[in-house]
């Protein structure tokens, strides 16, 4: 996934590829590690093209995941999509950085060297970024039993509960002296 500088001259650069999650190495580690499958090859379509003596990328990306659902713990299937745009150059502007002591992505550019640019860093982020920040299986997902630990979507079970969300339920452990 590296584009040569020097092709997008002129005009601009129009690219679209199909690649595999475990060719990006920290997909690759949240695979290994189970926090998530891919279920399809990451969709990548791009626009390159140069503003003076930046490269501005826009681009869109498509996919599919399988995550473990935060309340009942079952995996489920959902669509990644998102639309991106991220800016490489050579250097940072003058003074800029050194002025507040900003890092590169503090900025939100990403500095290249030579005349390649690997989009692979770049567009693996923005996966990561699409990512559900807590990721439900369904919106009347009802969990996991806080006691026994049983499915509350297959049925109740047996334990004496007390809703945590009642505004009063404290109160039933309340003792009083009389």
């Amino acid at each position: 996934m590296r584009v040569h500088v020097e092709r997008i001259k002129d005009s601009d650069l129009y690219l679209d590829f199909h690649e595999p999650a475990d060719h990006f190495a920290v997909l690759n580690t949240m695979i290994q590690s189970g926090e998530c499958e891919f279920t399809d090859r990451i969709h990548v379509q791009l626009r390159l093209y140069r503003i003076h003596d930046m490269i501005e990328v826009e681009g869109t990306l498509t996919t599919g995941i399988r995550l473990p659902c935060g309340r009942c713990l079952n995996r489920y299937e959902t669509p990644l999509n998102a639309e991106f745009a991220l800016t490489y150059t050579r250097e940072l502007p003058e003074g800029q950085a050194e002025v507040v002591d900003l890092r590169e992505e503090d900025i939100g550019m990403i500095v290249f060297h030579g005349d390649e640019i690997d989009l692979r860093d770049g567009i693996q982020e923005q996966v990561v970024l699409t990512f559900p920040f807590r990721p439900i299986c369904r919106e009347n997902c009802k969990g996991l039993c806080p006691q026994c630990g049983k499915d509350l979507n297959q049925g109740q079970c047996d334990c004496d509960r007390v809703d945590p969300a009642h505004p009063f339920a404290a109160l039933k452990k309340l003792k009083l002296d009389r």
